[in-house]
């Protein structure tokens, strides 16, 4: 995993309507919550979702933007969002090449990690937080840091 205080690598993705995602976009505009999790549709994503979903507000009143990723493909991510009114951005990283640059590789040996990072307007980490079986604590803990930023 990146560390607290690294530089966010800048990366590009597709979104959930198949257009283009570039994380510096948002850098001197927005925090972002950039969170990895493993499956569209599954019971822990799902619940990590509609975490996210309802502090939607919070975390917009905070100055933040969620970005979710998984290797989902933009399909999966419309229906996931159609499915349980996300209001937030999913990205496709079919080919695990940003999970990897992020070291949000694998948990258990098996599984896609469900990481969640804070990064403040300038681009630097300010929260790494990893818990696998932990969905919704994810959504808190990124709200706690966000807090501290202002």
């Amino acid at each position: 995993m990146l560390k607290v205080g690294e530089k966010a690598p800048d990366f590009t993705l597709k979104d959930q309507k198949g257009g283009t995602f570039r994380l510096s976009g948002l850098f001197g505009v927005k925090n972002i919550v950039l969170y990895f999790y493993p499956k569209d549709g599954t019971a822990g994503c799902t619940k990590e979702a509609c975490a996210f979903r309802d502090a939607y507000d919070v975390f917009i009143s905070s100055g933040a933007e969620i970005v979710g990723i998984s290797s989902d493909d933009f399909e999966a991510h419309k229906k996931f969002i159609s499915e349980h009114r996300l209001p937030f951005i999913l990205l496709s990283d079919e080919k695990n090449e940003v999970r990897k640059l992020y070291g949000a590789q694998t948990a258990f040996g098996l599984v896609p990690a469900r990481v969640t990072y804070v990064i403040d307007k300038q681009g630097i980490i300010r929260m790494a937080f990893s818990a696998m079986l932990a969905a919704t604590q994810h959504v808190a803990e990124a709200l706690k840091v966000l807090e501290t930023l202002g």
